[in-house]
């Protein structure tokens, strides 16, 4: 007669050792993730050191893009009369936090003075540092990522011929959850278009040579614009105006539903003189701006007037 024999089967020891495995699937799945996330964060530059299309910048061209990019009413340093002390300083107040203005003079210590032409153009067309980190969107590369090649390396050989300015401003001083730069680049995928301009090109030379300097150089969308909650520009309200970036009153609208009874020499004017068609005169932030509009040949004054008179009519928004 056989025997029948059965074997004893340990289910605490089956189930810890699939509990083992679960974890250790689970850790090697979030690892995966987490160096996925940390590569697609990452900030790429787009230049590398020593690219040749950068050498060879013209200073007196440079000077020009550099009026026409409103350099200096951001980045000189308060309280002191001169524009091209770049030392940075200046506080700029937002919903996320107070930035700081940086230094950007040639000050090798405290500015950029060590800075190479492809350290500018990667914080111009990509909005990376030299130590690849991402910039935050108060600085409008969304606007300078449309500049020609000429133009960046004009522009760092104008910086070059500039008195460096010894001191670095405070920090940014924001909340613990915008501390993150790497955070950026979700922001730069919804709302950055790296090297693309929004400028409509209509292959007239005096319309096209303004939508550049208007979308790109003088950013005007920036201030003359309502931003979401994330702080990117709402389209329907581009040019519309929107709240004073200074925090106090509200940024007019450009567009024909505001001002389409001015000419292009009444905007020639304002932008030459700040005076206004019905005799009054610009303020706030503007002002800075027309004191460098007013250092740009009439020529360029003319094409920013002639591309302003084509933006298509948009509603004032609500302040």
């Amino acid at each position: 007669m056989s025997t029948i024999t059965f074997k004893r089967v340990n289910r605490s020891g089956v189930f810890w050792s699939r509990a083992l495995w679960l974890l250790f699937g689970g850790l090697l799945v979030a690892a995966l993730l987490g160096l996925g996330l940390w590569k697609v964060t990452q900030a790429v530059p787009r230049f590398m050191p020593g690219d040749a299309r950068l050498n060879g910048g013209d200073p007196a061209k440079g000077a020009l893009v550099f009026a026409a990019g409103d350099c200096a009413s951001c980045h000189a340093t308060p309280g002191q009369p001169d524009r091209l002390k770049l030392g940075g300083g200046q506080a700029l107040a937002s919903p996320f936090g107070t930035f700081r203005v940086p230094n950007i003079s040639p000050d090798p210590v405290d500015g950029i003075g060590s800075w190479s032409p492809s350290d500018l153009a990667n914080a111009l067309i990509a909005g990376v540092s030299p130590d690849r980190q991402h910039y935050y969107p108060v600085f409008p590369y969304t606007n300078y990522t449309g500049m020609t090649l000429a133009d960046v390396r004009d522009v760092y050989a104008y910086l070059r011929t500039l008195q460096p300015v010894p001191g670095r401003p405070p920090p940014h001083d924001l909340p613990l959850l915008f501390r993150f730069r790497r955070g950026l680049a979700f922001w730069k995928l919804l709302f950055f278009k790296e090297g693309q301009s929004e400028a409509v090109v209509t292959g007239e030379p005096v319309h096209d040579r303004g939508g550049y300097l208007v979308e790109t150089l003088a950013h005007c969308a920036e201030c003359h614009s309502t931003r979401n909650l994330l702080g990117a520009i709402k389209p329907s309200t581009r040019f519309a105006g929107g709240p004073d970036p200074e925090g106090t009153g509200f940024i007019p609208n450009i567009t024909p539903s505001r001002i389409g009874g001015w000419s292009e020499g009444d905007i020639v004017r304002l932008l030459e003189t700040g005076q206004t068609p019905n005799h009054g005169r610009v303020g706030s932030s503007m002002s800075d701006v027309v004191t460098n509009t007013a250092k740009l040949p009439r020529s360029d004054r003319e094409a920013i007037a002639r591309y302003i008179k084509s933006l298509p009519p948009r509603p004032t928004p609500h302040p």
